[in-house]
């Protein structure tokens, strides 16, 4: 029995399936036992009765980063911890672990402020920052993991710890994933911001279309933030009409200015190709979400992220054909900037320029068959590494080790060997201990 001021559900249980069920379809976590905790105590108690039982540990918050799913062991739901707090004097926010970055936005702004969230408000903030987090302003402040302040972890040992910069294990989490044991909260950092120009320029998709892209974002500065994706639009009436039954090129933009400044840096991408829509407004923050307008409905999805020191547009185009056996929406990010700069966190291949994923909606394909035909892609692609917040399913070895440097990898060993020796948290993207 586990004491807990939440529920415990078992398989065939009234609650069993809504606790194990996230975002992502494509797999189904089916352990022995789901925690849907209520706080702190509860994590603990959770881990303290899968550690005695030699039982491994699986977290999930809003299920987005699902990795692999739990075949037995521990489930510890987060999602009933919602709490943040602002605090307005020190520009941060504690947010317990299960928190959307949706609650952050707004209370932040009540303030003047702003999370480095990223294109989706309907993420959980620990999972996205605990793999680097890549934001909408990235190129002025850096990857969320650059601004936590504190975390509080229970760990393999089912001690509670507070961590901070220059504690041991505190990099290690940031870039690490769910590699150390369960967050229970976390102190981020806000910035003062309240409003950007931002939105879409549409385009018919094309390869001169993403060679422009990638020639203009050479001229931008740190405060632009952009992407481009590929994506085939549906023939269907919920489609724009402008872009219905088309395949599109999306370029996503988030410029810390007013209008007229971004209407300047934008004016040369404007001319580079017909625009079928375009989106660009000044906008508050609170609004930043329909500058790509994630899907909010759970759905089954898989895909892979691909960190490049350089980017061949025919290439990018070339994974991007809507006729393939495996169709994949491309989406190129542009880094550089504060993304470059030093950090605590161990979030590897920092001066690459361009990160590229692919994503396929499954809709009854085999999600072993896409995936293999996503490494196969990516293979073509003269990549730095593996970025693996873009990482939507199950990574290889090769591929956890390819998202860092080697050093960096090596301390990640250390640690897991000396904190998580059993490898009680295996269900994520798994750095082993040593031996």
């Amino acid at each position: 029995m586990i004491d807990v001021d939440g529920a415990v559900f078992r398989p065939g249980e009234p609650g069993y399936d809504t606790g194990r069920d996230g975002f992502q379809l494509a797999g189904r976590h089916r352990p022995e036992v789901v925690v849907a905790a209520a706080g702190a105590a509860d994590v603990r108690a959770a881990v303290e009765y899968a550690a005695t039982r030699d039982m491994p540990v699986a977290v999930q918050a809003t299920g987005h980063g699902l990795a692999v799913t739990a075949e037995h062991g521990v489930l510890v739901s987060t999602r009933a911890m919602t709490g943040v707090r602002v605090d307005v004097a020190a520009r941060t926010a504690w947010v317990e672990a299960g928190t959307r970055w949706r609650q952050v936005i707004e209370e932040a702004a009540r303030h003047g402020l702003a999370p480095l969230s990223g294109s989706s408000p309907h993420v959980g903030v620990v999972g996205y920052t605990l793999g680097g987090g890549l934001g909408l302003l990235a190129r002025r402040y850096g990857y969320a993991a650059d601004h936590v302040r504190a975390v509080e972890i229970v760990t393999a040992d089912a001690r509670p710890r507070r961590l901070v910069p220059g504690d041991e294990l505190f990099g290690a989490l940031l870039g690490g994933g769910g590699n150390f044991g369960v967050v229970t909260g976390m102190e981020i950092g806000l910035v003062p911001v309240t409003r950007l120009y931002g939105g879409g320029l549409y385009f018919p998709a094309s390869a001169e279309i993403v060679a422009a892209w990638r020639d203009w974002t050479a001229t931008v500065p740190d405060g632009l933030t952009s992407a481009v994706g590929l994506i085939p639009v549906p023939d269907v009436p919920e489609a724009p009409g402008p872009l219905r039954g088309r395949h599109v090129a999306h370029v996503r933009i988030a410029h810390l200015g007013e209008a007229a400044e971004g209407d300047r840096i934008v004016a040369p991408l404007r001319a580079a190709g017909p625009v079928l829509a375009d989106t660009l407004r000044e906008l508050p923050f609170t609004e930043s979400a329909s500058i790509s307008n994630d899907p909010e409905a759970a759905h089954a999805y898989a895909g892979t992220g691909v960190l490049l020191d350089g980017l061949d547009p025919a290439a990018a185009f070339g994974l991007a054909d809507p006729g393939a056996e495996v169709p994949c929406i491309v989406q190129v990010r542009h880094l550089g900037g504060a993304l470059a700069g030093p950090s605590p966190a161990l979030v590897g291949h920092r001066d690459a320029r361009y990160v590229l994923h692919v994503v396929t909606p499954l809709d009854g394909r085999d999600p072993g068959a896409v995936r293999a035909a996503h490494r196969s892609l990516a293979g073509t692609l003269k990549g730095a590494g593996t970025f693996l917040n873009f990482q939507y399913g199950p990574a290889t070895a090769e591929q956890v080790r390819a998202a860092y440097d080697p050093g960096a990898y090596r301390e990640l060993v250390r640690l897991k060997t000396a904190y998580d020796p059993a490898n009680l948290f295996r269900f994520n993207h798994n750095v082993p201990p040593a031996g």
